[in-house]
């Protein structure tokens, strides 16, 4: 059975995280929407990437799967994973994390956030919807994944997300910062999701790998789709650093996700799974935990 200090540990951590990613969505639109040099900067990094008509219509392409119909998908996804595990309250935690975000962005969006007049349109699109949208099931179904399937999860999600927030950009529907306040969103539900949920804290090595792999091929797959610096190779370092640098912030997302997906009681582990110790680290444990693969 957990300790009472893995409890505190899972919930102290879980709290810290939705604190953090709350000021970083404030941060982000304080300074990125309220601020002319924030909107001057925002505007020069959408300006470093373009797409032609044929790659332009690839990307379209990319961002018509994204809709009501596949939130609805995620969310069957992730509550299948949550109740093939035997815990109702991780399903609901999976709803709570994907409807939470979605309709917090909406809010956020269209009813609380402005944006003044430095010359640069008026019209707010903090946060991103379709990041969300993308970025919410990623979370939800990480959250409710076993440990086993989790490594998947977050390679396909770090890539579906960083194509979807970039693919946002190409198009001209968003800007950087509306894809950094989004993933803010999401990952402050996720934690609150987490805090009344999980029940310890596991750490898997190959998370940061899978994150990290994920997200360039999100950036390689735009490169395919045939979307070019602006100003062709003398803008090449530009288009890498503004697309690596969300393809960065996609990959401390998921990591910080993998981080608060939810687990349960370890005192049904064999030996046989004991020997797999090494592979998996119990942060909020007095020693190394394995996972067990379903539960």
């Amino acid at each position: 059975m957990f300790s009472v200090r893995d409890r505190v540990v899972a919930r102290a951590i879980a709290a810290a995280i939705a604190a953090l990613s709350a000021g970083v969505a404030a941060a982000t639109y304080q300074y990125a929407v309220q601020t002319g040099s924030g909107q001057r900067f925002d505007a020069a990094a959408v300006n470093t990437v373009y797409a032609g008509p044929d790659a332009r219509l690839a990307v379209l392409s990319v961002l018509g799967y994204v809709s009501i119909g596949a939130v609805v998908i995620a969310m069957i996804v992730s509550i299948s994973l949550a109740l093939a595990r035997g815990h109702v309250r991780w399903a609901m935690g999976s709803v709570v994390v994907i409807v939470g975000a979605n309709v917090s962005t909406q809010v956020l969006k269209h009813l609380l956030l402005d944006r003044p007049d430095f010359g640069l349109l008026t019209l707010n699109s903090l946060p991103s919807g379709h990041t969300t949208v993308v970025a919410s099931a990623t979370a939800a179904t990480l959250l409710a994944a076993p440990p086993a399937l989790r490594p998947v999860v977050v390679l396909g999600g770090a890539m579906a997300t960083t194509l979807t927030a970039t693919s946002t950009i190409v198009a001209g529907w968003h800007r950087p910062s509306d894809i950094v306040a989004a993933l803010a969103v999401c990952l402050f539900w996720a934690a609150v999701a987490s805090a009344g949920a999980s029940r310890r804290v596991v750490w898997t090595r190959t998370t940061v790998p899978a994150a990290v792999i994920g997200a360039a091929a999100g950036v390689i797959a735009l490169g395919v789709l045939g979307v070019r610096p602006t100003t062709g190779w003398g803008g090449v370092v530009d288009a890498a650093l503004v697309l690596g640098a969300l393809a960065a912030t996609v990959s401390v997302f998921v990591a910080a996700v993998a981080v608060l997906a939810f687990d349960d009681d370890v005192s049904r582990e064999t030996s046989h799974q004991d020997a797999d110790v090494g592979s998996t680290v119990g942060v909020a444990g007095s020693s190394l935990t394995p996972d067990r693969p379903w539960s």
